[in-house]
């Protein structure tokens, strides 16, 4: 991201886009190109055809694409190939949580693996108090026998999970007020 794209989207809301299914990276670059800030999260997974086995990179949220913008300038996206919409209420765009996002950018750079997730809003509250997700608050989960943490993007009841050690989280107890930036889960075998 250039210099000036980031002083162009200091203070500007996320927002998520819906998109045509698959075009999910062509609308990012189309976006980037017309110098808007945008952030379409990855995930590597194993695909098998008839003659081998490869690894591609798919939508952590298919069929979405989060961007800064401002809602009155939103005429410009519309009108980008293969956007569908700007998720919100009616015509009005909704901005997607910062810590929501701040969260899911933080768990991509980690370099842990990244899944899809259904969405959970139920379970134990825990704080991560180690390695780079430190910080992190969330909910305890079961997930397929391993250690989990899942962070949500609520406007889209979507969720990820990104394999972490159990030794970091730590139980938070419910009596104390919920912090901003806790949209997580975590789960454990």
């Amino acid at each position: 991201m250039s210099t000036e794209t980031a002083q162009a989207s200091y203070g500007l809301s996320w927002f998520a886009l819906q998109v045509k299914s698959t075009h999910e990276k062509r609308v990012t670059s189309l976006l980037q190109y017309q110098t808007y800030e945008c952030f379409l999260p990855l995930y590597t997974s194993r695909r098998r055809w008839s003659d081998r086995i490869k690894r591609v990179e798919l939508p952590l949220f298919p069929g979405y694409v989060f961007s800064r913008f401002t809602p009155a300038d939103r005429i410009p996206i519309l009108k980008t190939p293969s956007v569908i919409s700007i998720v919100g209420i009616g015509a009005t765009p909704t901005p997607v949580d910062e810590c929501e996002i701040a969260a899911i950018q933080r768990a991509v750079a980690s370099g842990f693996g990244l899944s899809p997730h259904p969405f959970l809003q139920i379970g134990q509250r825990v704080r991560i108090n180690g390695g780079s997700l430190y910080g992190l608050e969330g909910l305890i989960a079961d997930v397929r026998k391993r250690d989990r943490l899942i962070l949500s993007v609520t406007m889209l009841q979507r969720s990820v999970a990104v394999e972490i050690d159990s030794a970091w989280a730590t139980p938070i107890h419910t009596s104390r007020a919920e912090p901003e930036c806790s949209k997580a889960l975590y789960s454990s075998a």
